[in-house]
């Protein structure tokens, strides 16, 4: 019908969440995340002693503190967005702080290990795995940012779900490139931190 969101369908007939047009973005962002995996992979394998020498100077802790918040926050997302789906408009919003709460306290882990990267001498220009470890994660960083930022929207969305004004539709864009973010950081992770 005119006017409506387009949602994605299954060839079955069920619907997708969120936008059709959004699953392309996606699709093409994980794609460009591949190819930074298999280019750090290659490299990898050129160089594995400096590799393993570098990735003893990370702090897998902090990657692994970082992987709970997301975790976290997209379960905080998945409630949130079932509260919505109910027009359960406080509980959407309560969930949905919670997620955005979650990816700010990943914002201030990974600002606290840049930081302790850099007091240390490590940037950039250290070696090729700084390189790709700054670059890789740096790009992923300014993904959860913007995802912070939808959050906030999809939070001012919710509360307006009281009033019966609702787009669940573009939510659920939202919600599904917050689920793309910790996704990648899912593979970024051990990829990066725990890899021999």
């Amino acid at each position: 019908m005119p006017g409506e969101s387009a949602t994605a369908q299954t060839s079955s007939g069920e619907r997708m969440p969120g936008e059709s047009g959004a699953w392309v973005f996606f699709l093409a962002d994980m794609t460009v995340f591949a190819l930074f995996f298999h280019v750090f992979l290659y490299y990898r394998a050129d160089d594995p002693a400096l590799s393993a020498a570098s990735q003893d100077r990370l702090n897998p802790h902090l990657g692994a503190a970082n992987t709970l918040l997301l975790l976290t926050s997209s379960w905080c997302v998945v409630v949130g967005m079932r509260a919505a789906a109910r027009l359960d408009a406080s509980a959407s919003v309560r969930w949905l702080v919670g997620g955005l709460a979650c990816g700010v306290g990943f914002c201030a882990v990974k600002i606290y290990e840049y930081a302790d990267k850099i007091g240390q001498g490590l940037t950039p220009r250290t070696n090729e795995f700084f390189t790709y470890y700054f670059v890789f994660t740096g790009v992923h960083f300014l993904h959860v940012l913007i995802g912070c930022g939808v959050l906030l929207w999809m939070i001012s969305q919710a509360r307006r779900l009281a009033d019966g004004r609702r787009n669940l539709s573009h939510m659920e864009t939202g919600a599904c490139f917050w689920h793309m973010v910790d996704l990648l950081w899912i593979v970024l992770f051990p990829l990066i931190y725990l890899c021999p």
